[in-house]
């Protein structure tokens, strides 16, 4: 009898075992199987593995690939990476409009990631031609923020960190959304830079961060994304608030036939919380949205 359950205690064991190593061996090879995805020109890129060495062309993406939870993977990074603060570590290769290829290759990535519209072609065709994964993305909406960090989680094998910063965004946004999209129109000029005078139409991201506060875009109508406006043309739309990221009350005094002007309604805030396509871009969005409400307040 003692026999019997010493086998059948042994017969368990090993019966436990198998179911164990059976898991592991599906396990492994979940995390084995191959990342398929398509990125913002359509094309298909497939890892065999999440990607362990990744290099990001652009500051924006530098930020979302930290945000994801993929910074500690990063080995190269587009001059002007400077946040995280960790960011201003790593090497740099290149601009957002040169990439350096020879030192890309050097790095070995398994991952390049790409912006369409800052990064030129032929740069991220020549990385292609080196046999390296390139994924690129072209940010237009706020949601497409989420989106990217969901992607950029998943080719990383992040996708945990990636989810709850994307859950974040989507509900920071919201509260943004609910708290100032419907109240009373203001209309307002972006700034994004003074000579020549430039600002964004409605297809732009801050296009989005400006009806986010329930504002209007002074041209939103303009044909180019990020046009370059007359005095004339600014005179003629007579914006209600300006902000700007580069100019302060006392630069805009020429403009002193603006209402915004008069009112001492021009509102500084920092660039790189609008014009990076990145999570802190809500930041910049709140600040906006606060200053265009304190012009609602003081109009009643």
């Amino acid at each position: 009898m003692k026999s019997f359950f010493f086998h059948a205690r042994r017969s368990g064991v090993k019966f436990f075992s198998a179911i164990a190593a059976s898991c592991c061996a599906l396990a492994s090879l979940a995390a084995a199987s191959p990342i398929g995805m398509s990125d913002d020109r359509g094309k298909t890129l497939t890892l065999e593995a999440p990607a362990r060495r990744i290099v990001a062309l652009a500051p924006s993406i530098t930020e979302l690939a930290y945000a994801a939870g993929a910074g500690a993977k990063l080995v190269g990074v587009s001059e002007y990476s400077d946040y995280p603060q960790q960011a201003k570590n790593i090497i740099r290769v290149g601009d957002a409009t040169h990439a350096d290829i020879e030192r890309i290759a050097m790095l070995k990535p398994d991952l390049v990631l790409a912006w369409k519209s800052g990064n030129h072609a032929a740069d991220i065709g020549k990385l292609e031609k080196f046999g390296i994964k390139v994924f690129v993305m072209e940010p237009a909406r706020l949601t497409d923020i989420a989106r990217l960090l969901r992607s950029i989680g998943k080719l990383a094998g992040t996708s945990a960190a990636a989810e709850t910063a994307a859950g974040d965004f989507e509900r920071k946004m919201e509260t943004l959304m609910v708290r100032y999209s419907r109240k009373r129109p203001v209309k307002v000029f972006y700034e994004i830079w003074h000579e020549p005078l430039m600002t964004v139409n409605g297809a732009h991201m801050i296009g989005d961060v400006l009806r986010l506060c329930g504002s209007v875009n002074a041209f939103a109508a303009a044909r180019v994304l990020a046009p370059v406006i007359s005095s004339e043309g600014l005179v003629a739309a007579d914006p209600e608030v300006i902000i700007s990221g580069y100019s302060k009350l006392e630069n805009w005094q020429r403009f002193n036939m603006l209402s915004a002007v008069r009112k001492h309604r021009v509102f500084f805030v920092q660039p790189e919380l609008l014009e990076r396509q990145s999570p802190r871009i809500l930041e910049g969005a709140s600040e906006v949205c606060e200053r265009v409400e304190q012009v609602r307040q003081a109009d009643n």
